[in-house]
């Protein structure tokens, strides 16, 4: 266990950083960090006058939002157990979610409430809206009646609240603070127990390595309840006393770079899906013109036309930023060498949900082409393999991130876990001797061709999606052969006056252009059009499991 508490963190920032906005909706007036104490407080009184006691889950369901991430930290802080839940699971989904956790409470927006069966819905006390904390249910008149009187009691406990009145739960590092979900379906679904070790320890080594000051402006747009969000777009910079302002909803990319505009953000968090878009759409069209092609080529006027590159570049993502971290998902190879060669200051990290997520990370300015970092001082991570530096291997790991197992699933714990502790990650990669991580695949991904060769399609797929008129694609296997679901880029398609049929006679062009970029072994026979964009996880990955025939 480490010494530092995640609500001694809390507690700290919001007496250190009283008077400073600490959490807005994108252009709406936010709360400051007195704001915030007031609102965790009052949820306090009622949590225990309604009997919620340490350990006692408490579901969230609802978009991004100041009033979502108030609610997390109400429940944190009070020591019962938050089960933040994505909001574009199905209705039977969330049905099977809140039960399953146990949960005795629920915060939703109004939205989704109009879409639940509350018949299905059994251990619930009490139902309040995060849209603006109205009680929308309870299971009798008694707790309306606690909720009603929460402000009364409030205002008679703390009739001019101080800094010094901020004292929450002191509950140990041990104990479990989340349950995340890792999706909606009964079969696929596991509820990751994170402790508030965990969460410390992420939050320790973000505000050692991640610099931001107190009052430092930052934008929040990855979904909450996936654990990368809520970790460095919410919980450490909050620690920090930044202020964050939150894009509700799934915001298209052109809104994301509007908000940086305004905003100019003082670090960045991103997935792949978001950088390769900008690197697709806007720079890849530029540096692949013949005449753009040869004057890289020249020495000299390459360092000119790099520098303008890199300075548009920056000034699309605010202008103030000290660096990007890329995670999620594997990042375009292509788009890292170029974002590297032109100096761009980002850096790609590791981590699963598991570990509350963070695995590895080292700064744009140290980090290695290809690598995802070096592994956080607070976990042990090795190499599965004969010769972790050349044989690629299954990259395992324990120590204080690591979580406590999935809720009421010992099976699936066992499988992840072994009786050394080491957890199995199911991704494969090599570690060179300075301790840098190179990721190769998922192992769950791995393909075996024809020649019994390891095929990775995520490096297939890397190329596939650098060519025109492809939005995103997947490599399976079927028959023996590797096959090529494509979803077209619509967009262009239209722009350039080419129709579907059109498109559909120039694929089989496309895939040999793939083909001379990647060796034979990998050589895709055929591609073939999937009409809607691919499934995704919280993390903007796709869900192959849906996609590949057993």
């Amino acid at each position: 266990m480490i010494k530092e508490r995640l609500i001694g963190y809390i507690e700290q920032s919001i007496r250190k950083n009283w008077e400073i906005e600490a959490l807005s909706n994108y252009r709406e007036k936010g709360y400051t960090y007195r704001e915030i104490a007031e609102k965790i407080l009052k949820l306090h009184i009622f949590f225990k006058d309604t009997g919620i006691k340490e350990g006692d889950k408490i579901a969230l369901v609802g978009r991004n939002s100041a009033n979502w991430c108030t609610v997390y930290l109400a429940v944190v802080t009070y020591g019962a157990v938050i089960v933040p839940i994505l909001p574009d699971f199905k209705p039977d989904d969330l049905h099977n979610l809140i039960n399953h956790s146990d949960a005795v409470l629920l915060f939703v927006d109004d939205k989704i409430f109009e879409s639940l069966d509350l018949a299905k819905l059994p251990l619930l006390q009490g139902i309040i809206s995060v849209d603006d904390f109205s009680m929308i249910e309870a299971r009798g008149e008694e707790i309306k009646s606690k909720y009603l009187s929460m402000e009364e009691k409030f205002f008679k406990a703390y009739p001019s609240i101080r800094q010094e009145d901020v004292k929450f739960s002191d509950i140990t590092n041990d104990k479990l603070a989340v349950i995340s979900y890792t999706g909606g379906t009964t079969g696929f679904s596991k509820g990751v127990m994170i402790t508030h070790n965990s969460l410390a320890a992420n939050v320790r080594f973000a505000q050692t390595h991640m610099p931001l000051q107190p009052g430092d402006p930052l934008v929040s747009f990855l979904p909450l309840a996936h654990t990368y969000g809520c970790a460095f777009e919410f919980l450490f910079p909050f620690t920090i006393g930044c202020h964050i302002t939150i894009l509700s909803k799934t915001p298209s990319p052109q809104i994301i770079v509007q908000a940086f505009k305004e905003i100019r953000p003082m670090l960045i968090l991103s997935v792949p899906l978001v950088i390769e878009k900008i690197f697709k759409k806007q720079l890849l069209p530029v540096i692949s013109k013949p005449h753009m092609k040869i004057l890289l080529a020249i020495p000299g006027i390459n360092k000119i036309i790099r520098r303008k590159i890199k300075d548009k570049l920056v000034e699309t993502f605010g202008g103030r930023f000290h660096e990007i971290v890329i995670g999620g998902a594997a990042f375009n190879p292509e788009a890292e060498r170029f974002f590297r060669k032109i100096g761009f200051p980002f850096t790609v990290g590791y981590g699963m949900t598991e570990c509350g997520p963070l695995i590895s990370y080292t700064s744009w300015d140290t980090t290695k082409l290809g690598a995802s970092g070096k592994p956080v001082d607070t976990l042990e991570v090795t190499i599965d393999s004969s010769d972790p530096q050349k044989e690629i291997g299954e990259i395992i790991l324990r120590g204080e991130n690591v979580m406590l197992g999935y809720y009421k699933n010992e099976k699936a714990t066992r499988e992840i876990i072994d009786d050394q502790g080491w957890m199995h990650t199911g991704d494969l990669g090599i570690m060179d001797r300075d301790g840098n991580i190179f990721i190769k695949g998922r192992s769950k991904s791995m393909l075996l061709g024809p020649s019994g060769k390891n095929i990775f399609p995520e490096e297939i797929e890397a190329v596939i999606n650098n060519m025109d008129y492809i939005s995103e694609s997947l490599v399976i296997m079927e028959d023996g052969k590797l096959i090529g679901l494509i979803y077209p880029d619509f967009e262009t398609l239209k722009r350039d006056n080419i129709s579907e049929e059109k498109f559909a006679e120039m694929l089989d062009g496309i895939r040999k252009s793939v083909n001379d970029k990647i060796p034979d072994f990998m050589a895709v026979a055929k591609f073939r059009i999937h009409p809607e964009e691919f499934a995704k996880t919280p993390k903007r990955s796709i869900k192959r499991f849906l996609y590949t025939k057993e």
